[in-house]
């Protein structure tokens, strides 16, 4: 097509999906379509770019594990993961109501990777969401406190719409992060989502927190009003590197 001023001034607007939709138009035989539905394509094309940079600012804030896609769920493996209840999270009411996502299970069978999944999906469906371990989350908000920036951690962490909370009952608490773990869970109760994951039963999370009273409440926020996956079974990687490993010739 032949430069167009209308095709700078879109640049110029920042509507760069216009813009280039317009130049390929300019390669097209569209004298069948009207103006409105001309101007449609165009439009189209706007919001299609526009929703797909949004959809790549949230998954590299979210800081999630690479290639965990929901459609590339293995549920073949024999791991008990339960198929229904986890397509229906992934159809995102459980966000929409406000609700939590506890993955337990042994070392291996795939509770970060599913976790991250479940995450990647929200991020699609225009939620925010942020991936941290326990033991680095802790330690974060230890630095944030001794730097002044304890309180901004907390308001940051009450606004993403899916956290991922990895490993939980890995790292050993003190009084501090107890509190500090219910502070975070305090802000998000009834009003974010959080997922949870942990190679310890539910059941014994209480001991693990140590303090009877903030266990009581830390877990009162988490744990009534979640979803539940227990896993089980051997390693996936374990059977993966079993797989490709090259196999003895005499």
């Amino acid at each position: 097509m032949l430069h167009h001023p209308t095709y700078d001034k879109l640049n110029k607007l920042r509507l760069f999906g216009m813009a280039r939709a317009l130049h390929d138009q300019g390669s097209l035989d569209l004298d069948h379509l009207g103006f409105e539905e001309r101007l449609g394509l165009l439009v189209d094309r706007e919001a299609t770019e526009r929703d797909g940079r949004q959809l790549a600012l949230r998954l590299l804030r979210a800081k999630l594990k690479p290639n965990t896609v929901a459609e590339d769920t293995d549920y073949r493996h024999a791991r008990g993961l339960d198929k229904p209840l986890f397509q229906r999270l992934l159809a995102g009411q459980w966000l929409s109501e406000k609700q939590n996502v506890l993955l337990t299970g042994p070392t291996g069978v795939g509770k970060t990777w599913l976790a991250c999944a479940l995450a990647h999906q929200a991020c699609r469906q225009g939620y925010s969401a942020y991936y941290v371990r326990l033991p680095r989350l802790l330690d974060e908000l230890s630095i944030g406190r001794a730097d002044g920036r304890y309180t901004k951690l907390l308001k940051q962490l009450a606004r993403i719409d899916a956290l991922v909370i990895d490993d939980w009952g890995l790292a050993v608490l003190d009084d501090m992060h107890r509190r500090d773990l219910l502070e975070v869970l305090d802000d998000r109760h009834g009003a974010r989502s959080t997922i949870v994951t942990s190679q310890l039963p539910i059941d014994h999370w209480h001991a693990a927190i140590g303090d009877a009273t903030l266990a009581d409440a830390i877990l009162d926020r988490l744990v009534h009003n979640a979803h539940q996956l227990t896993l089980k079974g051997d390693s996936m990687r374990k059977m993966r590197a079993r797989l490709t490993a090259p196999s003895d010739q005499e």
